[in-house]
């Protein structure tokens, strides 16, 4: 059985149905996770953990960056793109530890989002799309480690007193900077 050879230039659209619309649900999806981490920092905030605060507001900033990272992607291959309205994200929460769990589901499902865009591309052998998407799992590893230190070191903060210095220093522990927890 002879195999299809191997494009000889850049195709400069996406020609797989099925990729198109994996990536373009994940693009919406980028967003989506952006406008849940605003709210996440609002909440913070409104409890005066003002370093959760700021460390989900960079988050917010993050997510909108991977989403124009995807923007990018489509306009250079000459592919529309559209925004999709968004849904109002989840604003009530009973604690910084359902905040911590909620960040974690976050990240989970945006991984097997990433996933699923790579899998079609794959499929389809659009090479540009699954290099794209290896940045996107690469970057998942790493957020998905931070979510799980997030959850352990808000269950590890006991009192009062330790919960005020973890907010002191979460972006800094979280950005690689303390010690990692074993």
């Amino acid at each position: 059985m002879e195999s299809e050879p191997l494009p000889t230039i850049m195709p400069k659209s996406i020609r797989v149905p099925q990729v198109l619309s994996e990536l373009k649900r994940q693009l919406n999806h980028e967003l989506n996770a952006a406008h849940n981490y605003l709210a996440l920092s609002i909440w913070c905030a409104a409890q005066n953990q003002k370093g959760f605060a700021r460390f989900f507001a960079k988050q917010a900033g993050e997510e909108r960056k991977h989403a124009q990272k995807m923007i990018d992607h489509l306009v250079d291959r000459s592919v529309p793109v559209a925004v999709e309205a968004l849904p109002a994200p989840r604003q009530n929460f009973s604690s910084l530890l359902d905040i911590a769990l909620h960040a974690q589901a976050m990240e989970r499902a945006n991984t097997r989002g990433i996933n699923a865009v790579f899998e079609a591309a794959l499929a389809a052998k659009d090479y540009p799309v699954q290099v794209l998407m290896h940045w996107f799992i690469n970057e998942q590893v790493e957020e998905e480690a931070w979510a799980a230190e997030l959850v352990s070191r808000v269950k590890g903060a006991t009192c009062a007193g330790s919960l005020a210095d973890l907010d002191r220093h979460i972006e800094k522990l979280l950005a690689g900077g303390g010690e990692k927890q074993t």
